[in-house]
């Protein structure tokens, strides 16, 4: 099994950035756990500030994977683009969120990506992305 997990805008400073709400271990370091934890799955991670970026790497992996592990950020809520990419592909995304965004300001209330997910997780730190290889896991 192929799992692609995707981060966007400034979650290549986890570990610094905000540590009361996404905590202080770098993804670097939890994606090493992620490997290990899962031997059986062949994962991959991309990381971009760049919305047409992770347009780019949607497109790319989104006829070949399993299934990919998408935390689009800040992007989740204004990116019309990458909501329209994974309607566009045939792997399966499952949104995925560190903070309870419903539980945060009010725009981070609203997502372009629930609507063409397979299912979203959230609110529950870096365990989350666990709980959506999971998620592919259990649906093989």
């Amino acid at each position: 099994m192929k799992i692609l997990i995707i981060n966007g805008p400034n979650l290549n400073l986890l570990g610094k950035r905000e540590p009361t709400i996404y905590g202080n271990t770098t993804f670097v370091d939890y994606f090493a756990k992620l490997q290990l934890n899962f031997k059986n799955v062949e994962l991959s991670y991309y990381q971009s500030n760049i919305e047409g970026e992770l347009i780019s790497k949607i497109q790319e992996v989104g006829f070949s994977y399993d299934g990919i592990v998408l935390n689009a950020a800040a992007y989740t809520h204004t990116s019309i683009g990458i909501g329209d990419a994974i309607k566009a592909i045939e792997t399966p995304v499952v949104e995925v969120h560190i903070s309870n965004t419903f539980g945060r300001e009010e725009f981070r209330h609203q997502s372009y990506i629930s609507p063409v997910a397979k299912g979203i997780i959230l609110g529950f730190g870096l365990q989350s992305y666990d709980l959506a290889i999971q998620s592919f896991l259990a649906t093989k």
